[in-house]
């Protein structure tokens, strides 16, 4: 049986995911805190974490950085009642591979498990090259290391996978909502505008000070990786 930890520090709300999820057929812990999440984690192997951002002490995207750095592959998905893009933002900095906010259908909540689930179960058994190059930049999958003209670009944990899509599918017209299912793991929202926003990251990452550019709009479209010199733009 698939083990859920669910972090919430309200009682009737934590009851409602614990038999809502327990119907669903997972076992599941709850833990009312971010440090009783610490201390709950490292003792059962859990599949996935469904953690509230507003806790007691530690708080959600805290709590969220430290279990990444002990597990890097645990799906979270992060429940709250703040909805907006800098809120996203932050929550996917810190490690979150979906994003939920209150209140919401348990029918979705599920439906969105079930998808996280399966794409970690993918994850195991990908195998990707070691290294992807376009123009000066290269990749190391190995490392995770990211190198344009020979100097080290420092990425956080989405802007890399976000790099990593656009390298692995060069020269495609990549639409919001691909890269929101593909990277995100989540549908787009229109009304917000979270992928523009780490498209911009990444451009003024790899792109701001280098003659050739990488990452191109295709208005009303999506994106496109391929090298273009700026000329040409």
């Amino acid at each position: 049986m698939i083990k859920i930890l669910v972090v919430e520090d309200e009682q009737r709300v934590a009851g409602l995911l614990k038999r809502g999820l327990e119907e669903a057929g997972y076992q599941v812990t709850v833990a009312y805190d971010g440090q009783m999440a610490l201390r709950l984690f490292p003792r059962e192997e859990f599949r996935l974490v469904v953690s509230d951002v507003v806790l007691p002490g530690i708080d959600g995207f805290e709590l969220c950085k430290q279990i990444r750095s002990s597990n890097p592959r645990v799906p979270i998905l992060m429940l709250t009642a703040l909805g907006t893009t800098d809120d996203k933002l932050e929550g996917f900095d810190a490690g979150a591979d979906d994003y939920m906010v209150k209140p919401f259908d348990f029918r979705e909540l599920d439906a969105r498990i079930k998808v996280l689930l399966k794409r970690g179960e993918n994850t195991v058994n990908e195998t990707q090259p070691h290294e992807y190059t376009c123009a000066d930049l290269r990749i190391d999958t190995l490392t995770k290391t990211v190198c344009r003209a020979g100097t080290e670009i420092k990425l956080s944990p989405k802007e890399y996978n976000l790099l990593l899509y656009m390298a692995g599918n060069p020269g495609r017209v990549l639409s919001r909502a691909e890269i929101a299912a593909k990277v995100w793991n989540t549908h787009f929202d229109t009304g917000t505008n979270f992928i523009d926003v780490y498209i911009n990251y990444l451009r003024k990452k790899i792109d701001k000070n280098y003659p050739v550019k990488l990452i191109h709009t295709k208005p009303g479209m999506g994106f496109i990786f391929e090298p273009r010199d700026e000329n040409q733009d």
